[in-house]
């Protein structure tokens, strides 16, 4: 009910952020360039390339997470094996950066590195309960007596329901 609509929001957002972090490192590393000033004596060249690199891995990072959730939302089925992982991975990362941007940018980029974080585990959890409840009744194990209840008598299973 609620899952798909959440996976496609996770997907949407990851997408755009993927190409926010990318642009906005590739701006800094245009800046540093045209500075051209040393931080602590370190190459000004060496801080804009890495600076470029950082921002396209990070984006293709979040690129990817974007892609699992948009597969969960096309399959509307649980994310598996490394895409569990990915998303998880995704989770932390972003509240991590919840608690640096919170001293760091503002209380803004807070909630926004926040209600990320709180998308995507809502997007693990929904996936974690089955689909749809089941028709048929539970199993009962045997007791203790090897099929016996308490009381001595043989366990019999619930009548079957009939249809008119």
């Amino acid at each position: 009910m609620v899952r798909r609509p959440v996976a496609w929001i996770v997907a949407v957002v990851l997408f755009v952020e993927a190409f926010g972090v990318a642009a906005l490192n590739w701006f800094l590393g245009v800046v540093v360039d045209r500075q051209d000033m040393s931080l602590a004596g370190l190459d000004p060249d060496t801080m804009s390339v890495s600076s470029k690199v950082g921002g396209i891995v990070f984006g293709l990072y979040y690129a990817l997470c974007g892609l699992v959730a948009l597969l969960v939302a096309l399959r509307n089925r649980p994310p598996a094996g490394f895409g569990r992982i990915l998303l998880i991975s995704a989770a932390v990362v972003h509240g991590l950066l919840g608690a640096f941007v919170w001293g760091l940018v503002g209380w803004a980029a807070f909630l926004f590195m926040i209600a990320v974080l709180a998308l995507i585990v809502l997007l693990l959890m929904t996936y974690d309960s089955p689909a749809e409840p089941s028709d048929t009744p539970p199993t009962e194990a045997p007791g203790p007596e090897g099929g016996k209840d308490d009381g001595g008598s043989p366990v019999t299973p619930p009548p079957a329901p009939t249809t008119p």
